[in-house]
């Protein structure tokens, strides 16, 4: 089974309160990426904050009130959305997400995949999204962790962004170190 993972490609991140000229760059190639439909499940996972976020642990370490649930910043790029209307409902899921990492993205996983008992096959996860050094690198490592022995975990490095360039060069190598395959 092949799960490609979508993170938090929320207009806040592409054009809005911490949007960056790579993310910019990099969510034509996620709608091509999606585009290619060579998956069984698609997950777009959404940072999600509500109105008090600056009362927050995270709001106190980054104080720019971002992807308040219910706003422009919060939604999914509607260029990604576009790419994904095509295909089946059953096919996309969304998981609303209020921190970095998601154990309901593993567990949603567990709930596709049996195992590689039946047709399912080998699990195959592939990552892209926004920031590489944040949420990217929190649920890939989450994932492989979960699924050590029986996934494939990869990383579509021109389908990411992190917080700077820099920073998403560190987060590949480090992902590397932890024996994901950076694509």
């Amino acid at each position: 089974m092949k799960i490609l993972v979508v993170i938090d490609a929320q207009n806040d991140f592409i054009d809005g309160a911490l949007g960056s000229r790579e993310a910019q760059e990099a969510t034509p190639r996620i709608a091509e990426r999606i585009a290619r439909n060579d998956f069984d499940l698609l997950v777009f996972t959404q940072d999600t904050h509500s109105e008090n976020y600056m009362n927050t642990r995270e709001g106190a370490k980054l104080p720019v009130p971002h992807c308040i649930r219910g706003s422009e910043g919060w939604k999914i790029s509607p260029i990604l959305l576009e790419a994904a209307a095509g295909l089946p409902k059953d096919k996309v899921k969304f998981i609303v997400k209020p921190t970095f990492g998601s154990f309901e993205l593993k567990n949603l996983i567990e709930e596709h995949w049996d195992g590689g008992k039946s047709a399912s096959g080998p699990l195959e996860l592939e990552f892209c999204g926004f920031c590489t050094d944040i949420c990217v690198v929190s649920n890939v490592l989450i994932c492989k962790a979960a699924f050590y022995e029986d996934a494939s975990v990869k990383v579509n490095a021109a389908c990411c962004a992190g917080v700077t360039p820099g920073k998403h060069e560190a987060a590949l190598e480090t992902m590397s170190s932890c024996q994901i395959d950076i694509i």
